[in-house]
């Protein structure tokens, strides 16, 4: 994990991105949110957290994850594809790379109980994960729909021992738990730390999640460099929901503008069917979880509801990072619907034997769209596996 990397796309001093970001927060949480911004960057570069944080990601959570060049989908797409492989991450997922992190923290900050939000439950086991390790007691909200779509993901939190709590208003999915858990944390501001799991939320969360996933982008290029001599990439290509995977996979890339970056959201039925979660195409600037960026919302500001087939892009809005990359065109925002995610899923399976979550399975979808030539690399973040969506797999596909 490097350090502060001086770039315009980077978290400011007053914790924007552009326009987007700050902690537009209720008054029981300024304690916690002023800790958190005066306190993180020291903690989380002092030199003993990172040698615990890089002994974990190595011993524990299986880092360094392989950069795979996949053959046969280089060849059906008439490019050079390399697969960052997050999938093989301990607990399925990029997510606990971020609990790792958080987890440290919250323990240099004296805190004594996690809570976290969940949608596709990739984050909740890996909250769960790290809350077993550490011997701390988890509470990991979840939408009452997502419980029931990823079912898998709820028994392995319980088996890891946390409690999972449903979120039962609203469209009871990823917005909805994520409300729970605020409200979680004001009424406990003293003992207990929220890690939330993506590039959302109050500053300084946004920048936290970031560095802790930037170690995926880190790796891209010291792997990129031992197998093609260059450490650059033409494009990396990421699924986006809040954003987390895709800001670690960007994170590296941001300020050189010959690497292209792709975000790919999530178009449910289809961008303008009225069941969509592509943010960037349907949404507008307003304050959506503590922060400032784009969301979907009606024209008095009310949030609408998202669809998407996958639990982790079921989520309204964006990150304020995200949002920035989107309004100064340094990313380039595609979207896929819930049918060409799955097709995307029997292709990978059938091409290179890997069985991909429905979230990375968006960004697969749009290969032939994203303009790459013969000659081109790409790399694609495979963000997490499969086995929680099997399911949904049997029922649509099988």
């Amino acid at each position: 994990m490097s350090e502060n990397i001086n770039s315009k796309y980077q978290v400011n001093e007053k914790g924007y991105y552009g326009q987007f970001g700050g902690a537009y927060i209720p008054e029981m949480l300024h304690p916690n949110i002023e800790e958190l911004q005066q306190k993180y960057l020291e903690i989380i570069y002092d030199e003993n957290f990172q040698k615990e944080f890089q002994q974990l990601l190595k011993d524990y959570v299986g880092r360094p994850t392989p950069l795979y060049f996949a053959s046969r989908l280089s060849e059906k797409f008439q490019t050079q594809i390399y697969l960052k492989r997050e999938d093989l991450c301990h607990t399925g997922a990029h997510k606990v790379n971020n609990t790792i992190g958080q987890i440290l923290l919250a323990k240099r900050l004296g805190k004594t109980r996690i809570i976290a939000e969940t949608g596709a439950g990739q984050h909740g086991v890996a909250t769960a994960t790290v809350c077993a390790l550490m011997n701390l007691p988890c509470v990991v909200y979840m939408g009452e729909v997502d419980i029931q779509r990823q079912a898998p993901n709820v028994k392995r939190m319980q088996l890891l021992g946390a409690e999972v709590r449903p979120a039962t208003s609203g469209s009871k999915t990823l917005k909805d738990a994520t409300n729970e858990a605020m409200r979680d944390w004001i009424a406990n501001p003293t003992d207990t730390h929220y890690i939330i799991g993506s590039v959302v939320g109050p500053h300084p969360f946004p920048d936290m999640v970031a560095r802790f996933q930037s170690v995926i982008s880190e790796e891209i290029k010291q792997q990129l460099n031992e197998k093609t001599g260059k450490e650059n990439p033409d494009f990396v290509v990421a699924c986006v929901g809040g954003g987390s995977n895709a800001a670690g996979a960007f994170y590296h890339f941001l300020d050189d503008e010959k690497v292209q970056l792709v975000a790919v959201e999530a178009a449910g039925h289809g961008v303008h069917s009225g069941k969509s979660a592509a943010t960037t195409q349907l949404g507008r600037i307003g304050v959506l979880h503590s922060s400032k960026t784009l969301f979907m919302q009606t024209e008095d500001g009310q949030v609408v509801e998202p669809h998407s087939i996958s639990a982790g892009l079921d989520y309204p809005g964006i990150g304020p990072m995200h949002a920035n990359l989107f309004d100064t065109k340094r990313a380039h925002f595609l979207s896929a619907t819930d049918d060409e995610a799955l097709k995307a899923v029997q292709l990978l399976a059938k091409l290179e034997g890997i069985i991909p979550a429905l979230e990375s399975a968006h960004a697969i979808a749009v290969l032939d769209r994203i303009g790459a030539k013969q000659n081109d690399v790409v790399v694609l973040n495979l963000s997490g596996r499969g086995d929680k969506d099997l399911d949904t797999y049997i029922r649509e596909i099988i």
